[in-house]
């Protein structure tokens, strides 16, 4: 499950429980069913499931990375590479992709490489347990952030990962949840304001 980022999970709710801004939020938060949702869709490789619980901003902050990474290509080559790994033959059809679909491409052309058979992915989703362990919350309860254990089978392997998974509440609708697959990457805000116009001196 690339599409969610491990963490030191322990620290994390320390941080939690030192925090005032954060609080625990019941196990049984609305939030706490979307996410559920959002992981069978991955392990069943439904995208546009998947990409219909993420926030629109999100998949749109994902498609310009993507977007930016092939146009800074060193070579020609390596930007044709990158662009035939998608099934692509111009940056420009990315872009002109909305950001879901750019999303469901992607997705779908990284696992089509990994060649899971239809067996394989029948056993995962057949054997998917999605634990709970813990739900704070922030900005005044607008921002969740899951802490999930999931196990899954192949023929031959159990997989278990420990997950954070953050969801924000929609702005238009307060009983619905997206998912924003990105909020635990570093984010700077600039502190200082841009200078003020150089006051005009005027004509003497």
């Amino acid at each position: 499950m690339n599409s969610v980022r491990l963490f030191s999970l322990a620290s994390l709710f320390l941080c939690f429980a030192c925090a005032a801004s954060a609080e625990n939020a019941p196990l049984d938060h609305p939030a706490v069913g979307v996410v559920k949702g959002y992981l069978e869709a991955i392990v069943k490789q439904d995208w546009k499931a998947s990409a219909d619980m993420l926030l629109p901003a999100a998949l749109e902050r994902r498609r310009n990375k993507v977007v930016a990474a092939i146009k800074n290509s060193s070579t020609m080559t390596d930007e044709a590479a990158k662009l035939a790994m998608l099934g692509l033959r111009d940056v420009r059809d990315l872009e002109k992709m909305s950001p879901q679909e750019a999303y469901i491409l992607d997705r779908k052309a990284v696992h089509d490489r990994m060649k899971i058979s239809a067996a394989t992915l029948k056993r995962k989703t057949e054997t998917l347990k999605v634990k709970i362990l813990g739900v704070a919350s922030e900005e005044e309860g607008k921002v969740v952030h899951v802490v999930v254990r999931t196990s899954q089978e192949t023929e031959e392997t159990l997989i278990e990962e420990l997950l954070l998974i953050s969801a924000i509440q929609d702005k238009m609708d307060g009983k619905k949840w997206l998912i924003v697959p990105d909020m635990q990457e570093p984010m700077t805000t600039p502190l200082k304001k841009d200078a003020p116009d150089t006051p005009s001196l005027g004509t003497k």
